[in-house]
């Protein structure tokens, strides 16, 4: 892992299959351009179809922290990229930030030993309520509770082990659903966070204050906060 001082190093990682009308360079194109926009953070990008699926051996060792969305193409990541991955997270300490429906990522998966799987998931665009539950978090610098006006939202219970805080909830439903939306795990010498905004047919990775979040939890798994 690069020093205390040095630029943090993110790979953006996505499927690709995200619409190119909500984001044409795909999530990881966009979070990669905002992330290169904030100081002492360095961002490239890379996707499933890329050699060793765009997270090769050597890749991975100049990685700080991986940002990871999946979609519709979750089995299709052989077990060579997962148990690298997995490797790489428990063993370097390279950081990990699965995205949204990255709940169902298989080195997810495998780094929590659960299916990840939630109880529904309803596309329905209304809006979601953000709610910072622990605001002295690092990653909860400087984020206010929020609304996102359009949203898919996942129901709970969702399986996983008992994670090691909860920085963010999501109210949906009117309200009559609460989901634990910002979700960090000590997973051997590495830290993981989840984080389930973001959609991929709603543009809410070009929002501010998800975007503060993506900043603040890179900095965090980097363990630079």
């Amino acid at each position: 892992m690069a020093g205390s001082n040095q630029v943090v190093r993110v790979l953006a990682w996505s499927e690709f299959t995200e619409p190119k009308d909500v984001y044409p360079k795909g999530i990881h194109g966009a979070l990669a351009d905002f992330l290169n926009t904030q100081e002492g953070i360095t961002a490239k990008t890379a996707c499933l179809d890329d050699p060793g699926q765009g997270v090769p051996e050597d890749v991975l060792a100049n990685t700080d922290v991986l940002i990871w969305f999946g979609h519709v193409r979750h089995h299709d990541v052989s077990d060579e990229a997962v148990a690298r991955v997995v490797r790489h997270v428990k063993e370097r300490g390279m950081g990990y930030l699965p995205l949204h429906s990255s709940h169902f990522a298989r080195p997810l998966q495998a780094l929590t030993g659960t299916s990840c799987a939630w109880r529904t998931y309803v596309e329905d665009g209304k809006s979601g309520y953000i709610k910072v539950m622990m605001p002295h978090h690092p990653i909860a610098e400087g984020v206010s509770d929020f609304t996102i006006p359009k949203e898919e939202w996942y129901g709970e219970p969702f399986d996983i082990p008992v994670p090691d805080a909860v920085v963010f909830a999501g109210l949906y439903c009117d309200g009559r659903e609460l989901a634990r939306d910002g979700i960090c795990f000590n997973i051997g010498n590495g830290r993981v966070f989840y984080f389930r905004p973001g959609h991929e047919t709603f543009p809410i990775y070009n929002m501010p204050e998800v975007q503060r979040i993506i900043r603040n939890a890179v900095m965090w798994l980097a363990k630079r906060t």
